[in-house]
């Protein structure tokens, strides 16, 4: 059992929730064994399923932080009812249930397996997702909107299921804006998705280095962030992996990086980048301090045995020690 596990119920924060979208929602699987055979015969020492999709793992390590969460998007199936099930259990430590706001489609739910060998490694399989009808969309974009008004902040999370149409995240910033002038939208996606919901204006976005250089073109991180910010986002923030994360915001730009490198399994850990920043976003902490609970939440993820979930004590420990510290950004013309 992890010091997740162990930790006592946090205390809610905010009456406003925060409202975490993932379309490609999915009941993830990891398997842990001591090392993986390639093309051949591999013995598993430890399953755990767990609910799944980046705006999921968002909201269960938000409420983790003692935070409300919404969580909208798409499931289907049996696979969408085992999701279902899961959201509705007490997460750990005993917090509480999320609110599942989730619209049932024709399809089924995607799963995810994650296979972690000994030395914390992972290999990742990902299943496409169901296939999204016209109807099916245009009544989830319908069921969104009236989720907005109630909400302190959104978080658009993850890839799109086949048959979502290529500008659905422009789609839903755009009526976030319209319906909660003010609120904060962050859009976390990558591809296709990210260049179209870029043009939507969303207010942070959250790439990794592999999908910031693809969608600037700029492989040195601080340059392609300051490249999207020029873009018209008001903020861009990229995990680096180990490395920690850097963030470009109005107010200047800062990198931050754990005190030591961990050993574990990594999946999960932008996802909780996204949780530490929308957290500090609604409890109103300078840009920095943002940054800083990111990476030490990031940190503390691969030291938890899944995806949504953190090491608490290992949390508590390194926020103090990662030290966020300013960069010098290149001009970027608009």
């Amino acid at each position: 059992m992890s010091s997740a596990d162990r930790r006592p119920a946090p205390s809610i924060r905010s009456a406003v929730p925060v409202l975490t979208v993932t379309l490609n929602t999915a009941v993830d699987v990891t398997y842990r064994l001591p090392r993986v055979e390639l093309h051949g015969t591999n013995r598993v020492e430890r399953t755990v399923v767990s609910p799944g999709g980046k705006g999921v793992n968002v909201a269960r390590v938000l409420t983790a932080l003692g935070h409300r969460c919404v969580v909208t998007g798409l499931a289907g199936g049996g696979t969408g009812e085992e999701l279902r099930a899961m959201l509705a259990a007490p997460g750990p430590a005993g917090a509480a249930p999320l609110d599942d706001r989730l619209m049932t489609v024709a399809g089924t739910t995607r799963r995810t397996v994650a296979v972690v060998d000994g030395t914390g490694d992972a290999t990742v399989f990902n299943e496409p997702g169901p296939r999204i009808t016209a109807d099916e969309w245009a009544a989830f974009v319908a069921a969104y909107r009236r989720l907005l008004g109630g909400c302190g902040a959104v978080a658009l999370c993850g890839s799109l299921p086949p048959g979502a149409p290529a500008d659905a995240y422009a789609t839903l910033v755009r009526e976030a804006h319209r319906a909660r002038p003010g609120v904060p939208v962050l859009l976390d996606t990558s591809g296709e998705a990210l260049v179209h919901g870029l043009a939507a204006g969303p207010d942070l976005v959250k790439p990794n280095a592999d999908e910031l250089a693809e969608a600037t073109g700029i492989q040195d991180p601080a340059g392609a962030a300051a490249r999207l910010a020029a873009s018209g986002t008001t903020a861009v923030a990229a995990s680096l992996g180990p490395d920690g994360a850097l963030l470009v915001s109005p107010e200047g730009g800062w990198r931050a990086a754990p005190p030591r490198r961990f050993a574990g399994n990594p999946t999960g850990a932008g996802d909780s980048v996204v949780a530490g920043l929308l957290s500090g976003l609604v409890e109103g902490l300078s840009w920095p301090e943002r940054l800083r609970r990111a990476v030490a939440l990031s940190a503390a993820t691969v030291l938890a045995p899944t995806a949504g979930e953190f090491d608490a004590d290992a949390y508590r420990e390194l926020l103090p020690r990662v030290r966020p510290e300013p960069i010098r950004l290149p001009h970027i013309q608009r």
